[in-house]
C-alpha cells in the first residue's frame, strides 16, 4: 500500500537499493537500513534509541540532531530516509473519490476536505491509494464520472515542513512520509503474505501513548482506530500499583515476574475492551469472524501481555517477527538480539515497501 505524504509520485516509482527507514516514536526512535539484493532485501542494521526529551514541542533544531545521530548509528551510505507519522499526527480514512489522476485527488481533498471526509482538514497535506477491484470494468480513469474508494491519508501542512526541514538539516533528504499505520499493514503483507491475502485478521500495535488496530479482509484494510492507552499507560499503572518509579517500572513491564501480573491487568483490561470494540464492529460489518489477532510495538515482547490481550478479546493473539522474510546481513550481536526487538521494528520495515 503506498501512501506517503507531500512527495511527488514520481519519486516512489523508483526501486531504491539503499533504503533508511526512521520511526520517531513517543519514547524510542527505531531506524533500520536496508538494501536490495534481486528481488529480496537485507537487512544491514537496525536501531534503537531514546527518543529526544521534550517538555512541549519537538523543535526542528532538535529534531534534526536526533536524526544525524540515527543516522550515524546506522552508518548507511545513502542520504534518502523515510519518515514515520504517528497515528495522533495523521488521519488515515477510506473516501470514496472521481476517478481522476491521483494528483488531481490530492488536490481537491485539499480544497475541499469536508465534502469527501466529513471533517474540516485545511492546511493539511494528502496522499491516496486506491483499494483494489474498486473501479468497475472498462472505466476509464480520465472521465470522472464514477468513483474510486481510496485510503486517505492526511498530515498537518506545519508538521510536514518541520519534518522535512530537520531532515535537511540533519545533511538527509526526505525520501518520504508515511502514516505509521499503514506502515504496520505493509509489514505484514511482506512478512505473512498467505494469511494477509486469505484471511479476515487484525493487527494491533501498541505504542508508547496510544495504540490503533487495523481489521484486514483478504488483503483489504477495512477499518482502523486508534485508542488512547499505549505503553506509557501501562507502565504509570504498574509504577503506581507497585509504589516504584517509573523507570523500575519500565525496566519490569516486559520481563516481569509473575508475581507483578496482576498489576497490569486494569491497563490490559482497559486496551482490550478498545480493541475488542472494534473487532465487533468489524465482524457485524463483514459477517466474518477475526481469526487472529497480531500484535506488535515494544509491549508485545512480554509475553504476558500477549496473552493478556487474547484472554480480554476472545481471540488468538501473538506477537510476530516483521523481518521473517529479509535475508540477514547484520552485526554478530545484533543477530543474537533480533527475535527480541524484531515487534519493535515493524513501522520502520513496513516504509521499506514503499521506495
Amino acid at each position: 500500500m503506498k501512501l506517503s505524504l507531500d512527495l511527488p509520485f514520481n519519486q516512489r516509482s523508483r526501486k531504491r537499493d539503499e533504503i533508511v527507514a526512521i520511526d520517531l516514536g513517543g519514547r524510542t526512535t527505531k531506524a533500520i537500513h536496508v538494501r536490495r539484493k534481486g528481488a529480496g532485501m537485507t537487512l544491514v542494521k537496525y536501531a534503537i534509541v531514546d527518543a529526544p526529551l521534550y517538555e512541549k514541542t519537538l523543535t526542528v533544531d532538535v529534531l534534526a540532531a536526533h536524526l544525524k545521530a540515527v543516522s550515524q548509528t546506522l552508518d548507511a551510505k545513502t542520504k534518502y530516509a523515510s519518515l514515520s507519522v504517528g497515528a495522533s499526527d495523521c488521519v488515515v480514512r477510506h473516501a470514496e473519490l472521481p476517478q481522476i489522476p491521483m494528483e488531481d485527488m490530492r488536490l481537491i481533498l485539499k480544497n475541499n476536505s469536508k465534502n469527501y471526509l466529513q471533517q474540516d482538514l485545511s492546511n493539511h497535506v494528502f496522499d491516496c491509494w486506491q483499494l483494489p477491484s474498486t473501479r468497475l470494468p472498462g472505466a476509464s480513469p480520465q472521465t470522472g464520472g464514477q468513483k474510486n474508494k481510496v485510503i486517505v491519508g492526511g498530515a498537518r501542512t506545519p508538521l510536514i515542513n518541520d519534518l522535512r526541514s530537520a531532515v535537511k538539516q540533519a545533511g538527509l533528504i526526505a525520501d518520504q512520509v508515511v502514516p505509521n499505520l499503514i506502515s504496520t499493514v505493509n509489514a505484514f503483507e511482506l512478512a505473512m503474505p498467505d494469511i494477509f491475502s486469505k484471511s479476515a485478521v487484525a493487527l494491533a500495535d501498541i505504542g508508547f501513548k496510544s495504540s490503533y488496530i487495523c481489521l484486514l479482509n483478504q488483503g483489504d484494510l477495512v477499518a482502523t482506530r486508534v485508542v488512547s492507552i499505549g505503553g506509557d499507560r501501562l507502565t504509570q499503572g504498574l509504577a503506581e500499583a507497585m509504589s516504584i518509579s517509573y523507570a523500575e517500572a519500565e525496566g519490569i513491564k516486559v520481563g516481569m515476574p509473575a508475581e507483578v501480573h496482576s498489576n497490569l491487568e486494569a491497563g490490559l483490561s482497559a486496551l482490550g475492551r478498545e480493541l475488542r470494540a472494534s473487532i465487533d464492529f468489524f465482524e457485524h460489518q463483514q459477517d466474518r469472524p477475526v481469526s487472529h489477532v497480531y500484535v506488535s510495538g515494544g509491549s508485545a515482547r512480554s509475553e504476558h501481555i500477549v496473552k493478556t490481550l487474547e484472554a480480554e478479546l476472545m481471540v488468538p493473539c501473538s506477537s510476530w517477527n516483521p523481518t521473517s522474510t529479509l535475508e540477514l546481513g547484520l552485526p554478530p550481536q545484533q543477530v543474537a538480539d533480533l527475535e527480541h526487538v524484531a515487534p519493535q521494528l515493524t513501522v520502520a520495515l513496513g516504509m521499506t515497501t514503499t521506495v
